[in-house]
């Protein structure tokens, strides 16, 4: 991703940024901003789900006095604003077809018109937009522009999600934590080895976005230490974790065969955690076979089934699909 923004931060192409919801598409097209010639001009933000069509419209173009209701005066909108430097547009993917037409213009030509007028505005703009969407099924649909999809997509970067980039959790995590603790007026934290290893083994099915509110809870409930420990991690993260997610580090320095941070935390959540561990590993041995594992567990076949129910283990490969 680094190696991506450092190619396409001088250009002035279009930049489509995919990836899931909270993988961070806004810090991406930041640092294309920041690491390119337009990083002293503006830099706006807008998300496309975020407002009614028609509001958008106007947020966007701007518009004239007398354009429609409650316009009593003439605005300026956001490419204007943006002028010499970068608007970021998110969820562009939930444009309507008609504004899709507009944004078109503007990369083509560099003009558009204000909602209400017949007269031109001239801008220089670099667009970085981002979507979750899978964009070329909705060109071959009809409900993404083709030639917009072509035009945005001359320089494409994907962000993967947080499950797949472990080994940028610490540095987020500390980066996090520094602006949490600065936002808080509190002294600067910093969270153990193994807190960050416990992170790392989560799976953030809220990305980026998920991770930061982690630790934004954890500055706050740490109150006034500087070393922070695992125990100060929520509930959440102990329940998705399994011994085999876990760094081998963690194991081997710990307590006996148990992660150290089991001896931190609520006893119902520790015995959750060696409980998970064990059906997965039982499952793992019997290659999903629920009657076997219950067989070698030494509980009921529905027993089991209801524990992996409760842990979501049904739907990650591991519990098979035979019949009762």
């Amino acid at each position: 991703t680094v190696e991506m923004i450092l190619r396409v931060q001088d250009s002035d192409a279009p930049v489509l940024v995919r990836g899931e919801s909270g993988v961070g598409k806004e810090l991406i097209a930041r640092a294309i901003h920041e690491c390119g010639r337009r990083a002293k001009r503006p830099f706006v933000v807008q998300n496309c789900s975020a407002i009614h069509e028609n509001l958008l419209e106007s947020e966007l173009f701007g518009h004239v006095k007398g354009s429609f209701t409650g316009a009593v005066k003439d605005k300026a909108g956001l490419f204007e604003v943006a002028n010499g430097g970068t608007l970021f547009l998110d969820e562009l993917g939930e444009m309507s077809l008609a504004l899709q037409a507009k944004l078109l213009r503007v990369i083509e030509y560099g003009t558009f018109t204000r909602v209400g007028s017949s007269d031109e505005v001239k801008v220089d703009v670099r667009i970085v937009g981002a979507t979750h969407r899978h964009l070329e099924e909705m060109a071959e649909k009809g409900t993404f522009r083709e030639d917009l999809f072509y035009r945005l997509n001359v320089l494409s970067i994907t962000v993967p999600p947080l499950r797949e980039r472990a080994e940028d959790i610490p540095l987020l995590a500390q980066a996090f934590l520094l602006r949490s603790t600065e936002r808080q007026n509190k002294p600067r934290k910093h969270l153990t080895e193994e807190a960050l290893m416990i992170l790392c083994g989560y799976s953030w099915p809220g990305n980026i976005r998920e991770l930061e509110n982690e630790i934004e809870r954890v500055a706050t409930m740490s109150g006034h230490l500087t070393i922070v420990g695992a125990g100060y991690l929520s509930r959440k993260i102990f329940q998705g974790l399994t011994l085999q997610s876990i760094p081998e580090q963690i194991e081997s320095e710990s307590t006996g065969t148990l992660p150290e941070f089991l001896f931190s935390t609520q006893l119902k959540d520790a015995l959750a955690f060696v409980e998970r561990a064990i059906l997965v590993r039982v499952l793992d041995r019997c290659h999903g076979n629920k009657s076997e594992a219950a067989r070698v567990l030494g509980i009921s076949r529905s027993n089991l089934i209801s524990k992996a129910q409760l842990y979501q283990l049904e739907g990650d490969g591991r519990v098979d699909d035979e019949t009762p």
